[in-house]
């Protein structure tokens, strides 16, 4: 999750460098094209993996899911620091398709890394008042972290090439991002499969998906609603925060000021989703997310009323309002979505792709925010400077209310070990339906087998047939 979400942010500190230096000619300057596709192009590539790598976390295994994905974050990292071409467009067209394949690697964690940290927060080890946050530290925590980490790298980058070598300074911000995906390389090659995974497991059985979809379809349909908003918002904030730091600093700011600006900002991730990581624990996923979504909208409509006084003389108030709005963005959705899409919307034989379905129509949000962005900031600069200041925080404030409401209706509030009473359920329902349920797990783990730890076998002879298959 690091990882991916370093991948994520780098783009806004080297957006903001391009953007404010136009190193390679007028391909940037008044070109909102560009500049939207080189922010949206990894969020169109993530879309169209997480269900493709939901099937494969299932099928085949969430370990196999995980290295692949990680392969694919570490080889277009690289590529992206090092696009060339004869002409700028060239290279920014080079930056822009490797971006969309980096989005293939970090959709398909969402399904696979996700889930298995999910997974692993129900062992029997794990402390029942500890669940929901240990998933988040795993998680949504860590993309947070990265998000600032990205915006530091960029500033120390910076300060040690200065303003004759910004291409070193973006490029390097890119190829960083490699270190992490290729130390999980290595760590990946002797992890094991989840225990919830071996006994709930369907690879070897035809899921019945008509029977998941009348179960769960009203669960997924409401947290992909919200994920879609959420992603919609917050991915541009993020992104762009470097811009939209700038035009409260002032045009004549230095671009240390933007990036270190960029860099605060940011920062306030970090403690709002560690705070809403002991909330959810506290009162539920669902709850909490309400909270922080109707929390998000106070601040962001009155930031968006009071602009001018908080941006008269200093920019350090509108800062931290800008910040506060994130935090409780972080935690609200940020924290409880990924969390109540891998325990609520689905049993552990479909648990990837039902997850990976709401991840890509989040991701859809995703796309669809940063590449309107700039487009929706143009319109409101023709209309009044106020509006242009202030109008995307009235958008990002009315749909935090909105997402608060389908939550409220649509959204089911979780305790712990609600995967495993899930599990147990949902067996009972298909029973119910006439399927056979002795075949769900992995040989060795299914109720009744033998395994590791010595229960009694139901057939020798067919655990002998599958072990060898």
């Amino acid at each position: 999750m690091f990882a991916d979400g370093y991948a994520n942010a780098a783009m806004g500190p080297v957006l903001t460098i391009l953007s404010r230096e136009d190193l390679y000619g007028a391909w940037l300057k008044g070109g909102e094209r560009n500049k939207s596709l080189l922010s949206a192009m990894v969020f169109a590539g993530v879309p169209r993996s997480p269900t493709a790598f939901g099937w494969i976390s299932d099928k085949v295994g969430r370990k196999f899911a995980m290295f692949l994905c990680t392969a694919i974050i570490f080889v277009f990292s690289i590529l992206a620091a090092c696009s060339a071409g004869p002409t700028p467009q060239v290279l920014i067209n080079c930056l822009i398709a490797f971006r969309f394949f980096l989005g293939i690697g970090l959709g398909g964690e969402y399904p696979s890394g996700s889930v298995a940290a999910a997974e692993a927060t129900e062992h029997g080890s794990v402390n029942k008042k500890k669940q929901q946050r240990l998933f988040i530290w795993a998680t949504n925590s860590q993309l947070d972290l990265a998000f600032t980490i990205a915006w530091l790298v960029a500033l120390a980058l910076y300060k040690i090439f200065g303003d004759n070598h910004l291409r070193a300074v973006w490029r390097g911000t890119l190829l960083l991002g490699a270190i992490p995906p290729l130390l999980l390389l290595i760590a990946r090659m002797f992890m094991d499969e989840p225990d919830a995974y071996k006994k709930n497991s369907m690879r070897h059985v035809r899921i019945p998906y008509w029977l998941i979809i009348k179960r769960y379809w009203l669960k997924l349909a409401a947290v992909s609603i919200v994920w879609f908003i959420y992603n919609w918002v917050t991915f541009p904030f993020g992104i762009y925060s470097g811009i939209i730091t700038e035009k409260a600093v002032g045009e004549n700011a230095t671009l240390y000021q933007t990036l270190a600006w960029g860099a605060l900002v940011n920062s306030f991730y970090v403690p709002g989703t560690i705070v809403g990581s002991f909330i959810s624990d506290f009162i539920g996923p669902k709850y909490t997310m309400m909270f922080g979504l109707c929390m998000q909208a106070i601040f962001g409509f009155a930031m968006s009323g009071a602009y001018n006084k908080l941006t008269e003389g200093s920019v350090a108030g509108f800062a931290v309002m800008y910040g506060l709005f994130l935090a409780f963005g972080e935690v609200g959705p940020g924290n409880n979505l990924g969390l109540l899409a891998s325990k609520s919307v689905g049993p552990t034989a479909a648990r990837g792709q039902l997850y990976g379905i709401a991840a890509a129509v989040g991701k859809t949000g995703a796309f669809i925010g940063t590449y309107t962005f700039p487009y929706i900031q143009k319109s409101m600069d023709k209309r009044s400077q106020y509006l242009s200041d202030t109008g995307l925080f009235w958008i990002g404030s009315a749909l935090a209310i909105f997402s608060a409401t389908v939550t409220f209706f649509g959204v089911h509030n979780i305790k712990p070990d609600h995967m495993i009473e899930e599990d147990a359920a949902f067996r009972e329902y298909l029973a119910a339906h006439g399927f056979d349920v002795s075949q769900i797990g992995e040989p060795g783990h299914r109720d009744g087998d033998v395994g590791v730890e010595g229960a009694v076998v139901r057939d020798a002879d067919v655990y002998e047939q599958e072990t060898k298959h």
